[in-house]
């Protein structure tokens, strides 16, 4: 079942690009997220547990970094998914398109986001300096709410729908 974010969330080609490139951008997401540590809090490199901690870690809970990658992809669906397609001259599906155009701009918003302490701070203690459950969920709460007040929308929840709005 889709689940829609907002009332007009139709475009379902850009959904499909950004479920195809799922995988492929968690890891971005987390190669990001290391650099914006090392730009923020460690910019000599020096190497402290804390930091090797950072750069070793591969194993962590993906479903709450994923929960915020489908909250920046609605987002990004509702700022710039008109559904209407437009006349391709170079070759290239529209699904190709909108994948090299959510590709780039989901990069761009992770190092805009990366400038945050904030943000950083919270996706580093839910993924790779995770330790307990219920830290990691006080920490995605955070981040979804630092994203949508980043972003300026609000999420309100009716008659069991979600719903973005600009705030």
């Amino acid at each position: 079942m889709i689940q829609k974010l907002f009332p007009l969330d139709k475009n379902y080609i850009l959904r499909q690009a950004q479920t195809s490139l799922e995988s492929k951008m968690l890891n971005v997401m987390m190669e990001e997220l290391k650099a914006s540590y090392t730009r923020l809090f460690n910019p000599l490199g020096l190497m402290d547990n804390t930091y090797r901690q950072i750069l070793e870690a591969s194993e962590f809970p993906q479903d709450r970094i994923q929960v915020i990658y489908n909250q920046l992809a609605g987002i990004y669906r509702y700022k710039f998914g008109d559904n209407q397609l437009e006349l391709l001259f170079d070759g290239r599906s529209h699904l190709e398109k909108y994948q090299d155009d959510w590709q780039n701009h989901f990069i761009l918003w992770l190092r805009e986001l990366g400038q945050h302490e904030s943000y950083v701070k919270t996706m580093l203690r839910m993924t790779l300096l995770f330790d307990t459950e219920t830290r990691a969920e006080f920490s995605e709460n955070r981040c979804k709410s630092f994203i949508n007040e980043y972003f300026a929308l609000r999420i309100v929840k009716r008659k069991g729908e979600l719903k973005l709005k600009s705030a």
